[in-house]
């Protein structure tokens, strides 16, 4: 109950406290959806039971990004980013995973659902095929540097099996050669949208996608090297794109 004056008369009015552990259970998922991996394991599921009923939807799991350096087997690294994160993981769980370990965990917390992934620095071929196999749902990976693409060639195809809706794959600084491109183009021909800025991009390699993917309707090859930003006929080719962007790429 609040007392509030109103013209000099006292009303009183119920004012009933609203429990966040009451909220319907669709607001809490769609809430902790947002949160980040972190606070999502960490933080969230300590609350309260209803909030750990909750953080156990796998609709909270459909975004799985992980921390770029994430690396829980190696907590101790000196200059890791994510040092905080990987200390606050074993101390909770009271264990120490691999990288593979870590991220098998986390996928399968999703059940499937997962649509987006964006893989750590340390991510492994094996964390990879995993996640070939068990995201039939994904739509999207982002893999950071040299690390996806690594292991793309033997990866890909699983994807491209498994992965129905896979549409988008960003893959800065990574290095595109003829085979990875061979691979991009013969399992992903769904592909719309690839983002592939600031690395080494054969220009052979980029022929293969301009001529393969015939989905394409955004490619960001900007700041490349191994290929120019005025070549004709890499124009030409991307012609058909809505979105193409090349600028600032050059030979070396």
């Amino acid at each position: 109950m609040a007392d509030f004056v109103f013209n000099g008369q006292i009303f009183r009015s119920e004012m009933e406290e609203r429990k966040w552990e009451e909220l319907n259970m669709d607001i809490l998922v769609n809430v902790f959806g947002r949160v980040g991996m972190e606070s999502l394991l960490l933080d969230v599921p300590f609350v309260c039971k209803p909030w750990y009923k909750a953080s156990r939807e796998p609709q909270c799991w459909e975004h799985l990004i992980f921390p770029e350096y994430i690396k829980p087997d190696d907590i101790w690294g000196k200059y890791s980013p994510d040092r905080g994160f990987s200390e606050r993981l074993v101390t909770t769980y009271q264990e120490n995973l691999s990288v593979t370990a870590f991220m098998r965990f986390i996928v399968n917390r999703s059940c499937g659902c997962a649509t987006i992934i964006k893989l750590p620095r340390h991510c492994t071929e094996e964390a990879l095929e995993y996640i070939a196999n068990e995201c039939p749902r994904l739509k999207g990976l982002d893999a950071v540097f040299h690390v996806g693409l690594f292991y793309m060639k033997s990866v890909l195809p699983q994807i491209g099996l498994h992965c129905n809706n896979f549409i988008w794959l960003s893959a800065r600084r990574a290095g595109i050669r003829k085979y990875v491109a061979s691979a991009i183009v013969a399992s992903l021909p769904r592909l719309e949208y690839l983002d592939i800025p600031y690395t080494f991009f054969e220009r052979e390699a980029l022929v293969i996608i301009l001529q393969g993917c015939k989905k394409l309707v955004y490619l960001d090859v900007r700041k490349c090297f191994g290929f120019c930003d005025d070549d004709a006929e890499i124009l030409e080719l991307a012609s058909h794109i809505p979105v193409f962007m090349c600028e600032g790429s050059r030979i070396r």
